[in-house]
């Protein structure tokens, strides 16, 4: 089985897992200043719990799993975790989304980890302006953390940016070098209007607007990649471009001015065990209990319940609450 096709024709294959709710940064955009009251240990989904949901998602045609948080590497034993979720599904598409700030004090665990590829979130490069962000983060953590996996042979590695007007808008060429010169993939995501207290329009840049300060490195045209076992660029919702001069690739995300909702194939599970069938949506299905009771015919029911739930867009879900961090991204 190659996935769940929902009401709409879109085959969902793709689980977003968030393994806590806990951050060692408190970036701006996801996080409140003084944090988030953490959940207990009893609120969150075990280790055991989480690779026995693995399996029902398996059993349904789930291809590709993604670890987030918060920071995933905040929690206890995520490493040895990635071990054993890789001994138990050796084909399953590995990955995890991360600062990078923890990779290095975790180097043996993780090179351990066969086929594991990484997004790390970089908005800036510049030590003050990632303190700012951060409040409080060392950039010189995550780019130790970059290039210990890089090391280790974690790939793909993708660079992942949002971009903000007035904040890290010039850096951008800056950020795509760093990428480029570290054999990674620098890929732009648009400023998502999750928290309204957050996000303003004079901030946002659409993905026209990234490619305009792109520009100055050079012709970039749009590439439709090749998505072979052994190419270096990933499928996903990004749209990539080639710099004509460098002949190096860069992604855009569009998740706003051009959403790619018609392609999305994913479901996301918080920490708690709360499934969404959308980052938007407030449609939120408790599984934690009935993940406890391994009740495997009413965690099949609820997912393809939850999948039924995909709206057509985003526009159309935005009854959703809360930050990035209570979600997993």
């Amino acid at each position: 089985m190659a996935g769940i096709i929902d009401s709409r024709g879109r085959r969902v294959n793709y689980a977003r897992i968030s393994v806590t709710d806990r951050c060692n940064y408190r970036c701006v955009y996801c996080m409140p200043e003084d944090g988030v009251k953490p959940l207990s240990h009893t609120e969150i989904m075990r280790y055991e719990d989480i690779l026995w949901f693995s399996e029902v998602l398996s059993g349904l045609g789930m291809k590709k799993i993604r670890f987030t948080g918060g920071e995933p590497l905040v929690r206890r034993g995520m490493p040895k975790f990635l071990i054993d979720f890789r001994k138990v599904f050796p084909e399953m598409s590995l990955s995890i989304t991360t600062n990078a700030s923890l990779v290095t004090q975790n180097i043996s665990d993780l090179a351990k980890v066969r086929g594991l590829s990484m997004n790390i979130s970089l908005d800036t490069l510049d030590p003050i302006k990632f303190r700012e962000m951060t409040r409080g983060g060392d950039i010189g953590d995550v780019v130790s953390g970059i290039r210990t996996a890089i090391e280790i042979g974690i790939s793909p590695i993708k660079i992942n940016t949002v971009p903000i007007r007035g904040f890290n808008d010039s850096e951008l060429p800056r950020i795509v070098n760093f990428a480029w010169d570290n054999g990674l993939i620098p890929r732009f995501i648009e400023f998502m209007p999750l928290c309204d207290d957050v996000w303003t329009r004079d901030r946002f840049m659409g993905a026209a607007e990234i490619l305009s300060v792109l520009e100055e490195m050079g012709s970039w045209n749009s590439v439709q990649p090749v998505f072979s076992p052994d190419s270096r660029v990933p499928h996903g919702p990004a749209r990539y471009y080639t710099n004509s001069a460098s002949g190096q690739t860069a992604g855009i995300i569009e998740a706003v001015s051009n959403h790619f909702c018609s392609e999305c194939n994913r479901l996301r599970v918080t920490s708690s065990g709360r499934m969404r069938s959308c980052l938007f949506s407030g449609n939120e299905i408790p599984l934690l209990h009935i993940i406890r009771e391994r009740n495997l015919e009413a965690v099949r029911r609820e997912i393809i319940a939850c999948i039924d739930m995909k709206p057509h867009s985003w526009n159309d879900a935005r009854d959703g609450k809360g930050r990035m961090s209570d979600i997993g991204g």
